[in-house]
């Protein structure tokens, strides 16, 4: 019997390709001889752990390797030769020429060739761009280079050309080097994949790091004197530094393919059909270098990421030796970056890309907390999720926040990529536990968001619609509480909190669109339910909320240039050399305006240029602690964020410390009068007079009749009552635990569902916020004439509580801004 031949396969390229390419064939046969042909030195290593080893965050450079050539070739018995470029393919010969880094050149014959050469770092041609201490990176050589350059020449100062995802990684880890960064885009956002809503996010976060950003600004020329190098910007603009890392992108690496004959795509790659099998039947090729249609638009496009190289490989390999049998689906581009303390990840297409291609489409944007919020460390995440207005299918998503980012978006990447709806995303089983999610999925949230536009039951406001509209033509709602309305509204909106919206329905206009807003959208939503349940059919609400809508339109502050080392070292430790300690609260898990009225209780216990510290959860604070700081007179020092965690410092200023004998005079108190005993317009009384109170102002809250039932102790002395006292006793809520919501209050169901609520989502009971009240000041005065009607006693109300008539409650209005009746 005559000896079967044994087949040759030859790989030109290692890494994520063409190593595991090589790799599988051997897996598949033992008889096969393969040989890898790479022109570098490595042919296994880690390329996205590349920004982390000159960051530091790796130590060890040896970690970096997968595999060395030595034992990769030992284990699975392949050829491999480094240092050997492939410079050209006969393919009628069906042969190649190396050349090896000694200078000496040969040819090699194979049966089937595998073409894995990845891509090329752009380079554009400007002026001084070969000066020293300019660099790419993209693989070992590149790194060795920036991490020595780093270490030797004490590099303080590092200007990042382009805003991706390998730009903004370097970023970070410059900045965990020592040095300040600028990064320089000509984009009007960072990282392209993502909408400019989502990337707003991205820009806040980088500034808080410190990061300076110069976006829709293009660079002209460089120049060097002695080692500073200056970036010389189209606009005029000049940059000194002590280097540059040009991150501009990369373009597909097809010269060789190209001198061989084989057909390029439109967009440029090296044609491939399913098989990933190129136009010549005995060559394949996989990785940066190919172009594929894309699975959702069915368009040829390039995929420089290397989970995909890697499933090709594995697909080619088995097409290689076992004939054309499997078929590549395409990939939907689905990618991940750590920024600092943030996850930013997306895949599929956003909506800036359907708008280019022209394809109709919808979206849905959420703020939805990692885990559970009753369990501590819940941090919030911003999604964004595109689908068809006609049936639902799924076209992308977005997503930045802290934990659990990963394990989302691969959710949306899996249903993308078998054609789910995202009435389907509502369908997936999450595993559930508090530490690690919620009842309902942040993934299945955007579900019913989604759902809910799709099917008409909430109309999408979408925050650029609001940012051109012309708001005399709607009315337009913040449905937040009064607090937060205080601490920055929209211009020109109406506050009426969703609480208060069936009794002030009157004053909303049906003769115009009615546009509705909060913090992150869900009482939006809730408002127009109730709107349209009274005849208001023009009602929109706004996605992403007030959250989406603010980091969208904020202006980008002009970046300065980077500071001297001495300015540097002085800012850094101007908070902290005053020699009395600072003092640190934690307001971690409280929702607005706890945190303020914790910040406010604490700062009136400091002595005058004693600093506080306060670390919170929420989002807002750094910006509401601003706020109330202009409002009291108090000095902001400084914030900072760092895994979801808000610290912000502020110092007791001497002109807080002013007393007035009349603090009302000037007409700046605030005033209210509590006739109901229903629990959410009780809570909301507590909330409006805790929000006054924060800001400095003399605040009193005037109970009568229903009201008084508020502020009765719930363990009360025994008192002498009359028939008429009595029978109010037994009909009357013992105390403030026994209030009912005025709505849906199902027999006491509602009532024990909403503190129920409130507890869980960190918001302060009926009863702490009347304490918090009590701390603050806030005076609380009893009506004596409906005292006296309803047989309720002095001794049966708190400690705090004074009796007055009206007279009382009418020297207190007219020295307030602001009366209430609740």
């Amino acid at each position: 019997m005559s000896e079967s031949k044994i087949s040759k396969y030859l790989i030109v390229g290692g890494v994520a390709g063409g190593a595991t390419a090589a790799a599988r064939i051997r897996r598949l046969t033992e008889d096969a001889e393969i040989i890898l042909f790479e022109k570098g030195n490595y042919i296994s290593y880690a390329n996205c752990g590349l920004p982390y080893y000159i960051g530091g965050v790796i130590e060890e450079r040896e970690r970096l390797f997968v595999q060395t050539p030595q034992t990769f070739g030992r284990r699975f018995n392949i050829d491999v030769r480094t240092g050997s470029e492939v410079i050209a393919i006969d393919r009628t010969k069906k042969e190649i020429a190396v050349k090896t880094t000694e200078g000496k050149e040969y040819t090699e014959t194979y049966d089937k060739l595998l073409l894995s050469p990845g891509a090329s770092p752009v380079r554009p041609p400007l002026e001084g761009i070969n000066s020293e201490g300019i660099f790419t990176l993209r693989n070992v050589d590149d790194t060795d280079r920036i991490k020595a350059y780093v270490e030797n020449h004490n590099v303080k100062r590092a200007v990042i050309v382009g805003g991706g995802f390998i730009g903004l990684e370097m970023a970070e880890n410059l900045c965990l080097a020592g040095a300040q960064v600028a990064v320089v885009e000509m984009a009007p956002q960072v990282m392209s994949p993502i909408d400019y809503s989502m990337a707003a996010l991205v820009h806040e976060h980088l500034l808080q790091h410190d990061v300076k950003l110069y976006l829709e600004q293009a660079v002209e020329s460089f120049s060097q004197e002695g080692e500073e190098l200056t970036v010389h910007f189209k606009s005029g603009i000049e940059l000194k530094t002590d280097m540059v890392l040009l991150s501009i992108g990369v373009r597909a690496e097809t010269k060789l393919a190209q001198e061989a004959g084989l057909q390029l795509g439109e967009m440029r790659g090296i044609y491939v059909n399913e098989y990933l099998q190129t136009s010549d039947c005995d060559i394949y090729a996989v990785g940066d270098a190919i172009e594929y249609k894309h699975p959702i638009t069915e368009k040829p496009w390039l995929n420089f990421l290397a989970g995909p190289a890697n499933r090709q490989a594995r697909i080619v390999a088995d097409n290689m030796v076992k004939g054309n049998n499997v078929k590549y689906e395409g990939s939907i581009g689905t990618a991940i970056a750590k920024i600092f303390d943030i996850t930013v990840a997306s895949t599929g297409l956003p909506a800036k890309r359907l708008q280019q291609m022209d394809i109709p489409y919808l979206s849905a944007t959420i703020h939805s907390g990692s885990h559970a919020g009753y369990y501590p460390g819940s941090l919030q995440m911003a999604i964004k999720i595109t689908f068809s207005p006609s049936d639902g299918k799924l076209y992308g998503a977005q997503i930045v926040g802290y934990d659990g980012v990963d394990t989302r978006i691969n959710q949306y990447a899996l249903a993308i990529k078998q054609g789910c709806t995202v009435q389907q995303l509502t369908k997936l089983e999450h595993a559930y536990a508090p530490p690690f999610s919620s009842a309902k999925d942040p993934v299945a949230i955007s579900g019913y968001v989604a759902g809910n536009i799709l099917s008409g039951k909430m109309n999408p406001l979408y925050w650029r619609e609001l940012k051109e509209a012309d708001l005399s033509k709607v009315t337009l709602i913040d449905v937040r509480t009064a607090d937060e309305a205080a601490l920055g509204s929209i211009p020109g909106a109406v506050n009426i909190p969703l609480d208060d919206l069936r009794d002030r329905i009157s004053e909303i206009p049906s003769g115009k669109p009615v546009w509705l807003f909060c913090g992150v959208g869900l009482r939006g939503y809730l408002a127009s339910n109730i709107l349209k349940g009274h005849g208001y059919n023009d009602v929109f609400n706004l996605i992403g909320g007030l959250k989406t809508y603010k980091a969208s339109t904020a202006k980008m502050p002009a970046p300065d240039g980077f500071t001297t080392t001495s300015e540097t070292c002085e800012c850094a430790g101007s908070p902290h050399n005053s020699h009395s300690p600072i003092i640190r609260l934690d307001a971690c898990g409280l929702q607005c305006p706890g945190p303020i009225l914790k910040l406010k209780q604490a700062m009136e216990k400091l002595t005058v240029e004693q600093t506080l510290e306060v670390k919170a959860t929420d989002a807002g604070f750094p910006r509401d602690a601003e706020a109330w700081c202009r409002t009291t007179g108090n000095i902001f020092l400084n914030k900072k964020s760092e895994k979801g965690i808000h610290t912000v410092e502020i110092k007791k200023s001497a002109s807080c410390m002013v007393k007035d004998d009349n603090p009302q005079t000037g007409n700046t108190g605030k005033t209210f009068i509590l006739f109901s005993d229903d629990l959410d317009k009780t809570l909301a009384t507590f909330v409006l007079a805790n929000g006054a109170a924060a800001t400095g102002k003399k605040v009193s809250i005037f109970f009568t009749f229903w009201g008084l039932n508020a502020i009765k102790k719930s363990v009360k002395p025994q008192v002498k009552k009359d028939i008429w006292g009595k029978m109010f006793g037994w009909m009357l809520p013992a105390d403030s635990t026994k209030l009912s919501l005025s709505k849906m209050n199902m027999m006491g169901i509602g009532g024990k569902m909403m503190r129920f609520l409130m507890a869980k989502k960190g918001v302060d009971s009926l009863e702490t916020l009347r304490q918090n009240a009590i701390d603050s000041g806030v005076e609380f005065i009893a009506c004596q004439m409906s005292m006296e009607v309803m047989g309720i006693k002095h001794e049966e109300l708190l400690d705090n509580v004074i009796v007055g008539g009206v007279a009382s409650y009418m020297e207190r209005a007219e020295k307030a801004n602001v009366n209430l009746f609740i």
